[in-house]
């Protein structure tokens, strides 16, 4: 499976509005309510127009479309925004639909999205795809932990910590050190 990435512009906003909502969806049935995902969806109006805002940016927010041209994936970094934080790059968010697991996209994603630096970024913690992917991407806990808002349940996460990454022959992934 070929996928096209670029950066995102304000005019994606309901593209990745509505690709978020079904990511979510597919990601996180067993952590969160049907109500949390029936307020999401009510509220999809409301989330584009934030969305435009942030996406009207020179940061990373990246899209990734199938061959179809269907957007299938999304990755947001830039500066860290917490005052403790361990690096000064954050992986904000990546998301990429169910179908597109174990392509490569989601590598692909963080690539593009924060390339070798060091970076750092939040997960929840009952969430074992996500865990793996990350220390394939040579992330590890820093051992900080963190409660999501109300409106997410107040869901569990923790921070994971990337180093500098050194030069990789092409087609391989951090090791996990295992």
């Amino acid at each position: 499976m070929d996928f096209q990435l670029r950066q995102a512009t304000p005019g994606d906003a309901e593209a990745v509005v509505l690709m978020q909502t079904q990511a979510h969806e597919e990601c996180y049935p067993h952590l969160l309510s049907p109500d949390f995902f029936q307020q999401r969806r009510a509220a999809i109006p409301e989330r584009v127009e934030r969305r435009r805002a942030f996406l009207d940016t020179e940061e990373p927010r990246i899209l990734a479309f199938d061959d179809s041209g269907q957007l299938v994936g999304y990755a947001d970094a830039g500066p860290g925004r917490e005052d403790d934080a361990p690096e000064a790059l954050e992986l904000y968010s990546i998301y990429t639909l169910r179908r597109t697991y174990g392509t490569g996209l989601g590598a692909a994603l963080v690539s593009a999205a924060v390339g070798p630096a060091p970076t750092y970024l939040w997960v929840l913690e009952d969430n074992p795809r996500a865990l793996a992917f990350y220390l394939k991407q040579g992330f590890r806990p820093d051992g900080k932990r963190n409660t999501l808002p109300p409106e997410w349940e107040a869901l569990p996460e923790f921070r994971l910590v990337r180093a500098q990454l050194t030069a990789l022959a092409p087609g391989t992934a951090p090791r996990s050190g295992r």
